[in-house]
């Protein structure tokens, strides 16, 4: 008894289009790992990088939310530069105490603060000056805390209730209010 054994061979129209994908799957990881690299991703997560440089004096400063739907962008206490989460709900910008020494910044008076971590003390201070963008702001009320772990400064009402604020369609324009 003879067996018949089936052979499928791939027509050469198949080779092709098999190979097209491939090249064309490869092509596209290139392309992504590329992206990657010359900073795609922290342009999405932090696509206000860039404020700090680019505005001059006094002109308004427009922020893009960040994947996380925050609003975060560099910015300068005392000179120096830090990073900044606005944050309407703080009362003060409120400095990590870990930051707040490197600044050189002086504890005041000893204060309780309501967080989103519960109930915490910290001190008040005096920042000589705040700025993001163009915007310069002196003698801002801050405050330093030591229950916050990272190195990003929440910029609070102390700074942005001297400023006017528009917000539409996922950005927050910020400007010195007209005398």
């Amino acid at each position: 008894m003879a067996r018949h054994v089936a052979r499928h061979e791939a027509t050469p129209a198949a080779q092709r289009g098999g190979i097209v994908m491939m090249l064309l799957f490869w092509v596209l990881l290139m392309a992504v790992g590329t992206w990657w690299l010359h900073g795609g991703l922290e342009d999405m997560m932090r696509p206000n990088a860039n404020v700090v440089h680019t505005l001059p004096a006094g002109e308004p400063v427009t922020l893009q939310r960040n994947r996380a739907g925050h609003y975060e962008a560099p910015g300068r206490i005392n000179g120096k530069p830090v990073t900044f989460l606005l944050d309407t709900g703080a009362t003060y910008v409120a400095v990590p105490a870990d930051l707040a020494a490197e600044l050189g910044l002086e504890a005041g008076r000893s204060a309780w603060f309501n967080t989103a971590n519960g109930r915490v003390e910290g001190t008040l201070t005096e920042l000589d000056e705040v700025s993001l963008g163009g915007l310069k702001v002196r003698n801002v009320r801050g405050s330093i805390s030591p229950g916050m772990e990272s190195d990003t400064v929440l910029l609070g009402m102390s700074f942005l209730n001297l400023l006017t604020i528009e917000m539409q369609a996922g950005e927050m324009v910020l400007s010195l209010p007209e005398q």
